[in-house]
């Protein structure tokens, strides 16, 4: 039951910071839950390192979605860096 729980509060946590984050995601649902389940663990990280333990466990939603939000655009960052702004949709336009 545990696994599962995680996975259900990614999901929510990435299909929120899907939401909060204007623009589009080439991901899917796997790639939802993913960010979720990344974010809450990032998002764990950051608010212990911030405000301790007990900051964390009394709101855990809103640190996995406000992790979630920040892998999110990390991801977007990387995935766009390949791209050019001048590449058609079927690559290079010479």
């Amino acid at each position: 039951m545990n696994i599962l729980g995680v996975l259900l509060i990614g999901l929510i946590a990435g299909a929120l910071a899907r939401l909060l984050t204007p623009g589009r995601d080439p991901i899917g649902l796997l790639g939802t839950i993913a960010v979720g389940v990344g974010g809450a663990f990032l998002g764990w990280w950051i608010g212990r390192s911030i405000v301790g333990g007990a900051g964390v466990a009394s709101h855990p939603i809103i640190w996995a979605i406000l992790g979630a939000v920040l892998l999110l655009l990390l991801f977007r960052a990387v995935a766009s860096r390949g791209r050019s702004r001048y590449a058609g949709r079927w690559g290079r336009r010479w």
